[in-house]
């Protein structure tokens, strides 16, 4: 309506369209100011170009062997051969006129193991892509960095504790393997290692590495070299000292004077988050184990690679297959670990 042909002649009236324009007014001043502050803070902004990856830890590659090669397989095998003599003249030793001399025969046996196929997808929308190519970035290798951590960790649950749905196991819980609770020497009938002195915990570990090099027939290419720990117990083992006297950890005393050490073995101890809760009735575990290709190890068949890629014009995105394959954690001889519980 104009004014001029609808005149408003009550005054109490004309002070509201007034009232009402000025307010208009500065509504849009608002408006312009907020725009400006809102520009002049992107443009005063410091951008962190680094992007936060997910915390995690894969420590698999610390612990146990990888054979690589094989290609696309079903199966992995293993060759065992055992050696007996027949009949009563087992020490081979013969006279002049000796007839019963023993003859060496060997028996061939094969195991066989699991296989796993990795897959997984990643999806490049065409224009999250686009969109990212502006600012410098590109999502392929952020997305390409969460294929390969993901491949990683599936490879840490396959060395420590296997795949529980598929029946496979891994280094802290082959059935396969002997396991025993800590001797009860601490506070009243405790056997944790938090009540504990530094002599009982080198009790505990000098008895696992000689009940293994015992079963090993004292074969000093089976003692043990490596023993993983819970996280708790391993820090607990850096942060006490041996005596109020002592200037050395009580880890650094057991790395010196365990019986391994003694015999030339270089003993490695190192925390292990899959230790904790391992053993019989969930208590914590430590694993004692020699840790060389010819004792333990796991095939790596087929390393992550990227198989095929091609575009979708359904999703308007473009898809890339990863894909590897590996086996199970395999002991070549069991009696060269064992499982202490309840430490």
């Amino acid at each position: 309506m104009n004014a001029s042909v609808y005149p408003i002649t009550n005054p109490d009236m004309m002070d509201s369209v007034r009232t009402m324009g000025v307010k208009r007014m500065l509504r849009t001043g608002d408006t312009a100011v907020d725009s400006g502050m809102a520009f002049l803070v992107g443009e005063l902004e410091k951008i962190d170009p680094k992007i936060r990856e997910p915390l995690t830890a894969v420590t698999w590659s610390r612990d146990i062997v990888a054979k690589t090669g094989g290609g696309w397989v079903e199966y992995t095998s293993m060759m065992n051969v055992d050696y007996a003599t027949p009949g009563a003249n087992d020490d081979g030793i013969i006279g002049g006129e000796t007839n019963a001399i023993p003859v060496m025969q060997a028996d061939y046996g094969k195991d066989i193991y699991k296989v796993f196929a990795f897959g997984s997808i990643l999806k490049i929308p065409f224009v999250d892509q686009a969109k990212l190519q502006t600012i410098g970035r590109s999502l392929q290798d952020v997305l390409d960095k969460g294929v390969r951590l993901n491949y990683q960790k599936a490879l840490d649950k396959n060395v420590y504790t296997g795949y529980s749905r598929y029946g496979s196991t891994g280094l802290v819980n082959d059935p396969s393997i002997t396991a025993v609770s800590a001797a009860s020497t601490g506070t009243g009938s405790s056997t944790l290692w938090s009540n504990k002195t530094p002599d009982n915990i080198l009790a505990d570990i000098n008895k696992a590495i000689n009940d293994v090099w015992a079963a090993c027939q004292y074969d000093l290419s089976g003692m043990p070299n490596h023993i993983l720990l819970p996280p708790v117990q391993y820090a607990d083992l850096v942060s006490r000292k041996v005596s109020d006297a002592g200037n050395i950890s009580v880890l650094k005393y057991l790395e010196e004077n365990n019986v391994a050490s003694n015999q030339g073995v270089d003993l490695v101890i190192v925390p292990c988050r899959q230790c904790t809760g391992a053993g019989t009735d969930n208590k914590d575990r430590m694993v004692v184990y020699r840790n060389e290709e010819d004792k333990v190890y796991f095939d790596i068949t087929v390393p992550l690679t990227r198989v095929m890629t091609q575009p979708s014009v359904n999703d308007m995105a473009y898809l890339t297959a990863y894909a590897a394959q590996h086996g199970v954690v395999k002991f070549a001889y069991h009696e060269t670990a064992r499982y202490v519980d309840g430490i």
